[in-house]
């Protein structure tokens, strides 16, 4: 059956975008979850990655913590080598070797001690991985992909109510085009 009366192919009309724009969505979603997700986790962009050692940074170690000097932002993967501290009789040997264990250092480069010790005068040796541009804007579009997909997540069910009321509200129009046209009544909206 054909239907001859407009408001009604514009309601079916508009249903039939509706749920191909959410098609489309999903699937471009996809798409891009596919690429970045390949390109972060084949290894394809890691050839120009760098390893650097710094030896002999001179810093303190407290309970205010240390920023290391080769913090970048496409620098990653900071390990701490050797910690030498200096005694308090002020000799300047660094005969005082601090356990790696009794501290940290978070993927910003920033030194923590984890015990109560107080170390003003401090050399650190540490390595870091240095990743080329590609790969670093890469590891970002992927989090920002994830962060936000976390974002709309969280309003999915209010996008699909608003959906299910338009598309009761374009059956119930088709309906009631349908029931004027077969005569059974006389009902007017």
């Amino acid at each position: 059956m054909m239907l001859e009366n407009k408001k009604a192919q514009v309601s079916l009309g508009l249903v039939t975008m509706i749920v191909f724009g959410i098609a489309s969505l999903v699937i471009g979603v996809v798409i891009a979850f596919t690429i970045t997700s390949t390109l972060t986790n084949a290894n394809l962009l890691t050839s120009g990655r760098t390893t650097t050692t710094v030896t002999n940074e001179t810093g303190w170690l407290n309970a205010t913590d240390y920023d290391l000097s080769e913090v970048a932002a496409n620098r990653l993967s900071y390990t701490l080598t050797t910690i030498w501290a200096n005694d308090t009789g002020g000799t300047q040997d660094y005969d005082i070797v601090v356990p790696l264990a009794n501290a940290t250092v978070s993927s910003a480069g920033v030194v923590s001690i984890a015990d109560a010790d107080d170390y003003s005068d401090v050399y650190f040796s540490y390595t870091y991985v240095t990743y080329t541009s590609e790969e670093y804007s890469s590891s970002l579009l992927n989090g920002n992909f994830t962060s936000g997909v976390d974002n709309v997540s969280g309003k999915i069910p209010t996008v699909l109510l608003v959906a299910a009321v338009v598309l009761i509200i374009g059956v119930l129009a088709i309906l009631i085009k349908v029931w004027q046209g077969m005569s059974f009544g006389d009902l007017t909206v």
